[in-house]
Formats: structure tokens, C-alpha cells, sequence
């Protein structure tokens, strides 16, 4: 787990439990943590105050803009209902992405499983 300067935003490349993300959730939002995923890389950064910070994180990381996607964990909830896709970074009509959602199936799915794969 990779820290990013004096902010909270974490870029998480290996394992995060749900009760790590319980406590970043109560210490900002409450019930939900925001997230970006690196479809590419496999990995999120979490705990912005809003997408766009954590994007421009991974990006300085060297992330590709167009393989950033933003999702809202929810920790306290089932599994199925860990992420919710609603962001203003995902808005991109230029590929076919014109709402706040993630709205390519296959994009979605990558998503899923990277949250998957870090969240324990």
C-alpha cells in the first residue's frame, strides 16, 4: 500500500480488509469510500474527498486517464453491493460513456474483480 504525500488518498496494489475501509468510510463519508481503479494496472486509489483528486494521483503515477474509472465502496454492505459505479470522471463520451456509470459491461466486470481481488 502506497501513500500519497500528506493526504489520505492510498493507492492500494495489494490487499485491503473491509474493516480498513470501515474506518476510512467513518473518518470521511460515513457509509462509502471512493475509489478510482486502474483497469490497466490492477490497482485503486482511495480516500480522496473527490474522484478527480484520486485520479490525478494515479495519473501522476503514470495511469493512462482512459483506463480510470471511479466507483463509490460501500464496506458495510453484502458483497454484491460493495461498489456502486457513479462518478463525474466517467463521464466520457468521446468512448461511448455518457453517463456517471460505467456503462460497458466488460469495463464493469474488469472493475468488479480488481475490487474483488484487493478487498479481503
Amino acid at each position: 500500500m502506497l501513500y500519497y504525500k500528506t493526504m489520505l488518498i492510498k493507492i492500494i496494489n495489494e490487499k485491503i480488509s473491509i474493516q480498513e475501509l470501515q474506518k476510512i468510510a467513518e473518518e470521511s463519508f460515513g457509509e462509502l469510500v471512493k475509489a478510482v481503479v486502474d483497469i490497466e494496472k490492477g490497482i485503486m486509489a482511495i480516500g480522496g474527498e473527490l474522484h478527480a483528486d484520486e485520479e490525478a494521483v494515479l495519473i501522476e503515477q503514470g495511469s493512462s486517464q482512459e483506463k480510470l474509472w471511479g466507483i463509490n465502496i460501500y464496506p458495510y454492505k453484502t458483497k454484491e453491493e460493495l461498489v456502486e459505479f457513479d462518478s463525474m470522471i466517467n463521464i466520457r463520451p468521446s468512448v461511448g460513456n455518457r453517463s456517471r456509470g460505467v456503462d460497458n459491461p466488460q469495463i464493469r466486470e474488469k472493475i468488479i474483480n480488481i475490487v474483488y481481488s484487493l478487498v479481503k
